[in-house]
């Protein structure tokens, strides 16, 4: 294996900085919808709206950890580069593949979130269908 250098872990920033710009888009629209579903509620208490806000639970969960993640890989991300320029290089390459590991996981849990999100909407598709 080459020697890491500090351009390497350097190369994250870019990607982890659009996955958090994301998670945050995400996050602040399920914020919006929560509110809704909370005056919703408040106004005409339905098992429908029950389903839907357990739902939004998971997916706010999802979000949380999803965020945690790949906030801490860009961590590890800037301390493998100050690791780089004390020359632990062995240490640093532990660290920049954990934060590989927590950036694979946390696209792994936005993989799963997305699956309850379409699972979501596929219950408002049927609601509609079976109004039509």
């Amino acid at each position: 294996m080459e020697q890491l250098t500090l351009t390497t872990p350097a190369l994250l920033f870019s990607a982890i900085s659009l996955i958090m710009l994301a998670y945050t888009n995400r996050f602040l629209a399920y914020a919006a919808l929560v509110r809704s579903l909370h005056d919703k509620f408040i106004l005409s208490p339905d098992d429908n709206i029950k389903a839907q806000i357990t739902n939004m639970q998971k997916r706010l969960q999802l979000t949380r950890i999803m965020q945690i993640l790949g906030i801490s890989s860009l961590l590890l991300c800037v301390l493998c580069m100050f690791l780089v320029y004390v020359e632990w290089q062995m240490l640093a390459e532990v660290v920049f593949g954990v934060a590989l590991v927590l950036l694979i996981l946390s696209l792994a849990y936005s993989i799963r979130e997305i699956q309850i999100s379409v699972k979501a909407l596929d219950l408002h598709l049927s609601d509609m269908e079976r109004m039509a």
